[in-house]
């Protein structure tokens, strides 16, 4: 009964072995590479949020979603996009847009699946006269409130029967601001304005219900259909400017991944090396424990999944040294048990349980780092905290639980001379006497 639990640990290693193995071909789990080794670009731009007088970051997390959906639409393999809030020139602070783009090396493609999608707002007529122009001052609804965009010929009114007009949607929110807008202002000029300039200024007649707008800007049908589609795509709440850009050749990304995995292997076989020799038995079953523990790894980024860049790689062989720590802790307190005397299993159960108060609390510790440095590091922080903090969980597994089954079935309950030098450590001199 007792080779039950390490027969079962073997089956569950072979599936997971079988799924890191058989998962790789497209559209199914293939281990997915950041931009530092798949190769792409990073393009930062800047985000100009002066005119915003409230819900700035309601504004930028609408122009994170606007983007992250644009870049979407024109097929750009996982894409990454998120906000950072950075210093500027003299300790200023200035709001970010980081896009990374993995696969793209070009640099004008990438600005080109960003666009220069429309920047669209709504502006009304103020009582101030200035040269004989009526100054417009912005009314808070912008393109981040459009819900759609549809183009028609002819139906608004005062057009021509085959002028192209677009015709918005707005969101509900979008709706009652629109309503409220021209219900305060009838009489009055409200100018529709892209990318800051003036493409239509109807004066409102009524209040307006239901959450639409029309736009007659005496453009061609071609125009018209090209407008519609850049607002469909998401017209931008707050204008951005394109601030620098990095690219990553797929050769260069190719090579550090190549140096990532040929670093995890000597790694590997160093540390598995040195059990083996230190440790013998308990060694070469922390050696089979650290394959499990590299298979419940690749099933974890695989599943999940977890995005793998340079940084991840080294948390993931950082977190091979706690479990060969864990492994160290386990077998020293097993080595001083059979050194007083103690059967072969008996001294297993007994190092185990007194080493793992220790263990848990290295762990712990361990977890609690990866989890701060994964909430408030940068992205290449994150891609280390992440894989460093299931490294440590998958470790915590093969060295507790891994390596005790596996000891528990191999290890007899009386020990001869043969199974004590099997089960101690170093090459010092023995200072038990054999039974």
């Amino acid at each position: 009964m007792r080779f039950l639990p390490a027969l079962g640990v073997l089956v569950i290693s072979g599936l997971l072995g079988w799924f890191a193995v058989s998962t790789n071909a497209p559209g199914s789990f293939p281990i997915k590479l950041g931009l530092d080794l798949a190769g792409g670009t990073e393009l930062i731009y800047r985000a100009d949020t002066s005119s915003l007088t409230e819900d700035k970051q309601g504004a930028l997390n609408s122009l994170r979603d606007v983007i992250d959906r644009r870049v979407n639409l024109f097929g750009v393999a996982e894409p990454l996009v998120e906000l950072e809030r950075s210093s500027a020139v003299a300790g200023a602070e200035e709001d970010r847009l980081i896009v990374e783009l993995p696969g793209v090396t070009d640099v004008q493609a990438a600005v080109d699946a960003i666009g220069k999608t429309p920047t669209l707002e709504f502006r009304i007529a103020s009582d101030e006269i200035a040269s004989g122009t009526p100054v417009f001052v912005p009314t808070g609804l912008t393109g981040r409130y459009v819900k759609k965009a549809d183009l028609q010929f002819g139906s608004a009114s005062g057009a021509g029967v085959n002028e192209p007009i677009v015709v918005l949607t707005f969101n509900d929110e979008g709706s009652e601001l629109f309503e409220t807008l021209t219900r305060e202002n009838i009489g009055r000029t409200l100018a529709i304005y892209l990318d800051g300039e003036p493409i239509s200024t109807p004066v409102i007649r009524e209040t307006i219900a239901g959450g639409t707008a029309t736009i007659s800007g005496n453009f061609s049908p071609t125009e018209g259909r090209e407008l519609v589609r850049n607002l469909n795509f998401g017209a931008l709440p707050v204008p951005i400017e394109l601030v620098s850009s990095n690219t990553v050749g797929a050769t260069l990304g190719a090579n550090a991944f190549e140096a990532g995995l040929v670093a995890s292997v000597i790694g590997f076989a160093l540390v598995a090396l040195f059990m083996i020799v230190w440790y013998r038995l308990p060694g070469l079953v922390a050696s089979v424990a650290l394959v499990i523990y590299v298979l419940i790894t690749i099933a974890v980024i695989k599943g999940v999944p977890i995005t793998l860049t340079a940084s991840g790689i080294a948390g993931f062989i950082l977190s091979i040294g706690m479990a060969v720590d864990a492994n160290i802790l386990i077998f020293e307190r097993m080595k001083e048990e059979i050194r007083r005397g103690l059967g072969g299993r008996e001294a297993v159960r007994i190092g185990f349980s007194r080493a793992w108060p220790a263990i848990r609390d290295g762990h712990l510790t361990m977890l609690i780092s990866s989890v701060i440095l994964f909430w408030m590091g940068t992205s290449i922080v994150q891609g280390f905290a992440l894989v460093f903090g299931f490294g440590v969980i998958a470790s915590l597994i093969s060295a507790v639980f891994v390596s005790r089954v596996f000891l528990l079935a191999i290890v007899p309950e009386e020990t001869t001379s043969t199974w004590r030098f099997l089960l101690e450590a170093g090459f010092g001199k023995r200072t038990h006497t054999d039974t």
